[in-house]
């Protein structure tokens, strides 16, 4: 049974200086951490439905890409997420197949988007091994 999902988005400042990089005025604009984009509740959605995980926690990091040049002229706020996924499914799965599966999960927010995932998929006895 479900048991645990974390979503969060980070609040961003005025102006974000990282590595000699200053943000655009786009980015007083990102989605807050009180806030859940269109994107990230469909993707939560299906991540749930499909998988049943146990610990689901989605961080929306559109805001620190934002300076990238790939990024130029986009306006959309929803490009970048990590995604941490626990579920039994992926018990005897190798790391290919599970993203495979997530990735083919959440093809439609690619297509009409998001730019890059960033992805941890793990089985609930391979986190309780690590502790």
């Amino acid at each position: 049974m479900f048991r645990n999902v974390i979503t969060k988005t980070f609040p961003i400042q005025q102006t974000i200086v990282r590595r000699g990089y200053t943000s655009t005025p786009f980015l007083k604009d990102f989605i807050t951490s009180e806030q859940k984009g269109p994107v990230e509740t469909s993707m939560e959605s299906k991540l749930i439905e499909e998988f049943n995980p146990s610990t689901l926690h989605i961080v929306n990091e559109s805001h620190m890409h934002a300076h990238h040049a790939a990024m130029e002229g986009n306006t959309n706020k929803e490009t970048h997420f990590r995604i941490t996924l626990v579920t039994e499914q992926f018990d005897g799965k190798s790391l290919m197949q599970r993203h495979r599966a997530v990735y083919k999960l959440l093809q439609q927010e690619i297509d009409e988007g998001v730019h890059a995932l960033t992805l941890r998929t793990k089985t609930q006895a391979e986190i309780e091994k690590k502790v």
